[in-house]
């Protein structure tokens, strides 16, 4: 065994050797690639402005993208007014965009109300749902919920990907102020017998802060039970109308970059 390492030592060393010497007879042209050509994409006036790629998904006017999650025949019915989204409790449920995506960026800033009472889980509390993948709460939850002064379970805080990954900071605002959340979403991919091939990634940016760095998914997010997958391909992204809040939270200025 000591000989064979020895030997694999000294045939590494010969390849890098050999590697250097190669790279001292190139020339700086030989590693300048130029194609494919990027694409130009103009930024907007500020982080939070739409680029000119981007798909609108809420620019405070209408829903017209959006549809109920547990009857997609159903328009979106929580309630707009001016220029801001806010989830309807009473005779509603969860909201998914009509089309369906794989990997993108997303923009969304979202506000909970000054006036929110309760603590833990029940304070404010909603989702965004990166990829859903049925009725209800099925799918890849990325939390929203009032961590200002506010304490819960560490997988189950803002920004986390819930019961998964704990955030890697705490940047809340104080409730009454919009917060943005700025995400990059890969898709996992799955092989003709509904095995993983990939599985989903996610980084995200809770109001400019690094939260979640290529963070790699179990499954899909559970309230009960351990993550796993279930085969699916591109999905619609969901905001959640969740129940323990003392009052509804909001929603504004939602776009995204499909990728």
């Amino acid at each position: 065994m000591r000989k064979q390492l020895f030997i694999l030592a000294a045939s590494l060393s010969v390849t890098v050797a050999a590697l250097a010497q190669n790279n001292q007879k190139m020339k700086p042209e030989e590693t300048e690639v130029y194609t494919p050509v990027p694409p130009i994409v103009t930024p907007g006036n500020t982080p939070q402005d739409a680029p000119s790629d981007a798909v609108i998904l809420f620019d405070g006017k209408n829903l017209d993208q959006w549809r109920m999650t547990n009857d997609t025949t159903q328009a979106a019915n929580w309630d707009v007014s001016d220029g801001i989204l806010t989830v309807k409790k009473k005779g509603s449920g969860n909201i998914e965009t009509k089309q369906r995506f794989m990997d993108y960026q997303l923009h969304i800033e979202w506000r909970i109300p000054a006036n929110i009472t309760g603590s833990g889980q029940a304070r404010g509390n909603s989702g965004v749902f990166l990829a859903s993948t049925g009725k209800g709460d099925g799918g890849y939850e990325m939390q929203v919920l009032d961590c200002y002064g506010n304490t819960t379970y560490t997988n189950g805080q803002t920004a986390a990907i819930y019961k998964q990954s704990v955030p890697l900071a705490n940047a809340c605002k104080k409730p009454g102020e919009w917060q943005t959340y700025d995400i990059v979403w890969t898709a996992p991919r799955f092989n003709a017998d509904g095995t993983v091939k990939s599985p989903a990634r996610v980084t995200a940016f809770h109001n400019g802060v690094l939260v979640q760095n290529n963070y790699e998914l179990a499954g899909q997010t559970l309230y009960i039970g351990h993550p796993s997958y279930t085969a699916h391909g591109a999905s619609p992204i969901k905001l959640q109308a969740h129940g323990d809040s003392s009052e509804p939270i909001s929603f504004r200025n939602i776009w995204i970059r499909p990728l």
